[in-house]
């Protein structure tokens, strides 16, 4: 979460997901919700809780994060599209907007198939 003084100003959360491919289940995380209050867009807000967050992950040893999003945001954050390793949304989505970003070094070996978020993401 972001705050200015006791203001909350950004909040970014993150989920598991597994990937279900040929060579078996890879376990991930996705990135999901991330909002930034208006007045403070486009300010750095956003970037720091993407750093923090994915640092987080990392210090965790949580492998890779996945991503649906903005095209030209993302890869700013060091994401690319998750089909350059053979991942995919189980849901029809534009290739240039599904992304994912390797958080350990090897995280994403081997790791391709459809991503499967919660079933409660189903549900909103």
């Amino acid at each position: 979460m972001a705050q200015v003084g006791s203001e909350l100003v950004g909040h970014i959360a993150f989920s598991p997901v597994v990937v279900e491919g040929s060579s078996g289940t890879a376990h991930g995380m996705g990135l999901a919700p991330m909002a930034v209050a208006p007045g403070l867009q486009r300010q750095g807000v956003g970037g720091r809780l993407i750093a923090e967050g994915l640092g987080r992950l990392a210090a965790a040893g949580h492998p890779f994060c996945v991503v649906l999003g903005h095209a030209e945001y993302y890869p700013r954050h060091g994401f690319i599209r998750a089909s350059v390793h053979g991942i995919r949304w189980e849901k029809p989505v534009p290739d240039e907007v599904f992304f994912v970003r390797e958080l350990t070094p090897g995280g994403l070996a081997g790791v391709e198939g459809i991503v499967r978020y919660r079933p409660e993401f189903d549900a909103v």
